[in-house]
């Protein structure tokens, strides 16, 4: 029932604003749906796609190589690069919820893949972001377009090719935002599109088509990270911003689809994250005297159920001819 979604609360800091680094201009990469930095390169992945590719950006967001493989993937959404530099695609967007498995599949720098098929416990989902543990352990959140995003990770070792049952580990509710862009209007604040983890793996990040949500993981936990509150970090006028990651120095990075489109920056926005939970009551202020905002200056919740009834249409719709133009 929509009267049934529960939105949790969340800050927003006044943090600098999103600058653009440089403008993704290769038409190869006209989804950009995930991305991963390790400070010198960006790595970068398409939505859909026929065969598994990472592309390798430098600063100025030019393609100096593709790491490709064979394996022929159903639908990339997100991207994560674990300690020993493997890349982990999550192979699971499923916009029609019609997949018995999904995937995620490792990649080396060389160019070697190796797949594992999972299942979900309670039917299928479509699934965005992916999140790698310290300690190499995947977890998935879905993009629900009517209530709370799932959470999800492997219940016990990865098998190959598998498939490895899933655990439900938790959920998260995003409440909706003022924050313009995205394709599918105020709804799109609502959805998770992406997600990272910080270099240290003491911050957890999940966006929508409109804002980040950083969480506080001082252990590296993720599944009892997404279980704080986070700091909101707005990220406006994205065409459909699906892309976000860190730079080693805590530098939140975002990108969207379509050729023409910037990566943008915000700059050390780890040094906004509190690795203590904040009392409940006042809101705390921002790093450096800064006044912190609640962010409940979106819509109140009859325009949410309001918008949902419109949106939701046009999600599935767009959903659909997504779909359409993969398998």
């Amino acid at each position: 029932m929509l009267c049934a979604l529960v939105l949790a609360p969340s800050v927003a800091y006044a943090a600098e604003a999103p600058a653009p680094v440089c403008t993704v201009k290769d038409k190869r990469l006209n989804e950009l749906s995930g991305l991963v930095s390790d400070g010198e390169h960006f790595y970068a992945i398409n939505d859909g796609g026929t065969k598994t590719q990472v592309f390798v950006l430098g600063r100025d967001c030019a393609v100096q190589r593709v790491i490709t493989n064979a394996a022929d993937p159903y639908d990339v959404e997100d991207l994560a690069r674990a300690a020993d530099g493997t890349f982990w695609l999550s192979d699971t967007g499923d916009n029609r919820k019609q997949r018995d498995t999904v995937a995620l599949l490792a990649l080396t720098p060389q160019g070697k893949a190796t797949l594992y098929r999972l299942t979900y416990p309670d039917g299928q989902h479509d699934t965005e972001a992916l999140l790698l543990g310290r300690d190499g352990t995947p977890y998935l959140v879905t993009k629900n377009i009517l209530g709370d995003a799932s959470v999800f990770r492997p219940k016990g070792k990865l098998a190959s090719p598998g498939p490895t049952p899933l655990e439900n580990v938790g959920s998260v509710a995003i409440k909706t935002t003022d924050t313009e862009g995205g394709p599918v209007g105020a709804l799109g604040s609502l959805l998770v599109t992406g997600g990272a983890t910080s270099a240290d793996g003491k911050v957890v990040a999940l966006r929508t088509y409109t804002d980040a949500y950083l969480y506080p993981a001082p252990d590296g936990d993720i599944a009892a990270a997404l279980k704080r509150e986070p700091v909101r970090v707005p990220l406006p006028g994205e065409k459909q911003g699906e892309a976000i990651a860190f730079d080693p120095d805590g530098t939140l990075l975002s990108g969207s689809e379509g050729v023409g489109e910037p990566i943008k920056a915000v700059p050390k926005a780890t040094d906004l994250v509190k690795m203590e939970p904040e009392p409940s009551g006042e809101a705390p202020a921002a790093p450096g005297g800064a006044s912190a905002a609640p962010s409940g200056s979106g819509p109140d919740e009859s325009t949410v159920t309001a918008v949902i009834v419109v949106a939701a249409v046009l999600v599935i719709g767009f959903g659909l001819f997504r779909r359409s133009r993969r398998r």
